[in-house]
């Protein structure tokens, strides 16, 4: 079996790719391999194969999304000596087992967020994603919000100081889908499937958001979890829900900074809201999922009366990621996020340097994930979190 590293990237051979899963995310993820080349100088590469369950709804999407041929047993997949990316959009259960044998085997992995269902489940990933990384294969995690331009500029602005020092963030990621008692189970309501409902589905991002933006790590939690529908109806009648419908967090970082997070999958008419407002010593930045080409900042070293939040339209060939899309002033959209996703990543594998996020970084965010668990099912309200510092350049 050829193993992809580094030093294979120099032969004319294109890197193979395969991606699991063909839903939600997998039709994400493949729009932006589809796509990635025409806007983004990336090594060569060839959409191989996806991977699904279902034979021929697999070989309909493989069709449809531009891959070359479809499977539905990744195992066979991950041993072909053509494959050298395997992307995983598959559930949360799935990602331990998958990502550990495709690192072992020699595969670049890419796995969406969050990392895994469990704690144990994230540092055997982790564990995994260290030893190949020795061996020049690399791995990343799937925040795919990181690559939002408005974002990774808010990110530049902070560690360049104009905000000061950051007092606290506040972060809200609410939506609606499971507002209606009658919406149906599936295998995001089931804790043994999903691992938990709205904290690990989003508010997974927001954690991950301020601890991008700041370079500060979560050492301290308090968690409070809500199912508020309690029982759905299944395939074979009605079943428990056994993941939380909504979470509130409250959080202490390094750095002398707080923090919170309210996530939510039943506020009713906010269909995919993400609201972020960082507070410092010398001005705050504000956004809105919903404005994803907006960024407003107040520089408080302004004059008061000239002081007062401005939008910052980011379309500028000097804002992150926009040089290689339209003319100035016509935005772009929530699935050029994946592109940006995809480039970073294949970029990663050509210079041989980790990516980011690390599986390292993914597992920080399962350990807060876990502590406000703990935190809302002990009715404590501080638990503790095993952090690593995450510091950002030039702060």
């Amino acid at each position: 079996m050829t193993t992809p590293t580094h030093s294979s990237l120099s032969s004319d051979r294109p890197l193979g790719v395969a991606a699991i899963g063909y839903a939600f995310m997998g039709k994400a993820h493949s729009n932006a391999w589809r796509n990635v080349a025409s806007f983004f100088r990336v090594p060569a590469f060839e959409q191989k194969v996806l991977v699904g369950r279902d034979a021929a709804q697999v070989a309909e999407a493989a069709a449809k999304y531009g891959w070359a041929e479809s499977a539905t047993d990744w195992r066979s997949v991950i041993e072909r000596d053509d494959i050298h990316i395997v992307d995983i959009c598959a559930p949360g259960w799935m990602h331990a087992e998958i990502a550990v044998a495709a690192l072992e085997a020699g595969k670049h992995v890419l796995v969406e967020k969050p990392l895994a269902n469990t704690i144990a489940e994230a540092e055997a990933m982790t564990a995994a994603a260290a030893a190949a990384r020795a061996k020049g294969v690399q791995s990343m995690i799937g925040f795919n919000y990181r690559r939002v331009p408005a974002l990774a500029l808010a990110r530049e602005l902070i560690a360049e100081g104009r905000l000061g020092t950051v007092r606290h963030v506040r972060a809200a990621y609410l939506q609606d889908w499971l507002s209606d008692a009658g919406s149906p189970m599936s295998w995001r309501l089931r804790k043994e499937s999903a691992g938990s409902g709205a904290l690990g589905d989003i508010a997974s991002h927001a954690i991950d958001q301020i601890q991008f933006l700041t370079g500060q790590s979560v050492v301290e939690a308090s968690g409070v979890l809500k199912t508020f529908v309690a029982q759905r109806p299944g395939p074979n009648g009605i079943e428990d829900v056994t993941v939380d419908d909504a979470a509130w967090a409250t959080f202490w970082l390094t750095g002398d900074m707080g923090a919170s997070v309210e996530a939510s999958r039943v506020a009713i008419g906010q269909k995919n809201s993400l609201k972020i407002e960082v507070y410092g010593t010398a001005g705050s930045l504000t956004f809105d999922l919903e404005n994803l080409n907006e960024l407003n900042f107040l520089d408080a070293t302004a004059p008061v009366r000239e002081q007062g939040f401005r939008r910052i339209l980011v379309n500028e060939p000097e804002h992150p990621y926009l040089e290689a899309w339209w003319p100035q002033g016509h935005i772009i959209g929530w699935e050029h996020t994946f592109t940006h996703q995809i480039r970073d990543f294949l970029l990663a594998i050509e210079s041989g340097e980790a990516p980011s996020p690390t599986f390292e970084e993914g597992l920080q965010v399962q350990r807060v994930l876990a502590a406000i668990e703990e935190s809302a099912n002990n009715r404590s309200t501080i638990t503790a979190v095993e952090h690593k510092t995450l510091l950002v350049e030039g702060a």
